[in-house]
């Protein structure tokens, strides 16, 4: 998934591929990972999201379609509701004090984060 994020989410085929049914393959990764399937999916998105946003050479709508979403709309939402801005107003800010960052820092410092986790800039707890 952290590869192939760009591409539609089959639960069916990666259960297969894991040699489970789909409801056990859900129950497990949300177990291993903390989210469902989707969830983990859509952070990676939104992740390469923000990388493409703060690059500042495409469009929303450009961005929402490169990383796989389908709705710029549902793309807009769940955006938001991880990054806290639009992306529209993402866009805007001035990503240049960011710049001298290594991309491996600015990607775990940029990561979106949900209800629950620790704030952006913490380190990741073990």
């Amino acid at each position: 998934m952290d590869r192939d994020y760009a591409q539609p989410l089959d639960v069916p085929a990666l259960a297969r591929g894991a040699l489970m049914s789909p409801g056990h393959f859900s129950r497990s990764f949300r177990a291993a990972f903390g989210e469902t399937p989707y969830s983990y999916l859509m952070t990676r998105r939104i992740e390469r999201a923000k990388a493409l946003l703060r690059r500042g050479d495409l469009s929303v709508t450009e961005v929402c379609f490169e990383v796989g979403c389908s709705s710029l709309g549902s793309f807009s939402t769940r955006f938001t509701e991880l990054v806290g801005e639009s992306p529209s107003a993402y866009l805007k800010r001035d990503h240049a004090d960011g710049a001298a960052i290594p991309a491996c820092y600015a990607k775990l410092y940029t990561r979106p984060v949900r209800n629950g986790e620790a704030k952006k800039g913490s380190p990741p707890v073990a």
